[in-house]
């Protein structure tokens, strides 16, 4: 998948399906969804995964910090682009400058939980601009998603603690481009 294509996807408004299980997996791939984040798996299960997605046309973001068996280093990066992984996420930037000159797509995913993590947040992405930006709890307040916006001018996706259509709506209005849940119910909910 492009940058492009993928940026269109999550400007798009979409809530991404977070699989956390195979049963998880399997109910994402029946879905509309053209995205699943991947929070579970190892090395040998990789590959029958991303066998699934490409079937039904979606882009699987691998979280890199979830995966067993993949060292979190520049081989086991470049064995993951090599086995098809076109996107990863991760809350280690190293291994999203690492995914970036491999040719990955990267996901830099930030915990926001005082005003001190927002501000190292803003310095990580003067110093790394990943592809998009998820950040968590999905309620994080708009002033904190403005401060960001300005800072990077990538889509942000809010992931989290987000269990309603309500969730959904207020992460929205707070300026995020789309929603990363692990609640099935809200997979295939219409936003406007």
């Amino acid at each position: 998948m492009r940058r492009n294509d993928f940026i269109t996807i999550l400007q798009g408004r979409s809530v991404i399906p977070a699989a956390r299980n195979e049963a998880d997996f399997v109910a994402a791939m029946a879905t509309s969804a053209p995205m699943v984040f991947v929070l579970f798996g190892n090395i040998q299960s990789l590959p029958k995964l991303l066998e699934h997605a490409a079937a039904r046309h979606k882009l699987l973001v691998i979280h890199l910090d979830l995966i067993e068996g993949v060292g979190r280093d520049r081989s086991g990066i470049k064995y993951l682009a090599q086995i098809g992984v076109k996107a990863v996420i991760s809350t280690k930037q190293f291994l999203g400058k690492v995914a970036r000159e491999e040719g990955l797509l990267c996901v830099q995913r930030l915990f926001l939980l005082d005003s001190d993590a927002l501000k190292s947040g803003i310095e990580l992405l003067h110093s790394f601009k990943p592809d998009a930006l998820e950040v968590l709890p999905g309620s994080v307040p708009r002033r904190a998603i403005e401060q960001l916006a300005m800072a990077c001018n990538i889509p942000i996706i809010a992931g989290g603690l987000i269990y309603t259509a309500e969730d959904v709506a207020a992460a929205l209005q707070n300026g995020v481009c789309a929603i990363s849940t692990s609640q099935r119910s809200l997979w295939e909910i219409s936003i406007k």
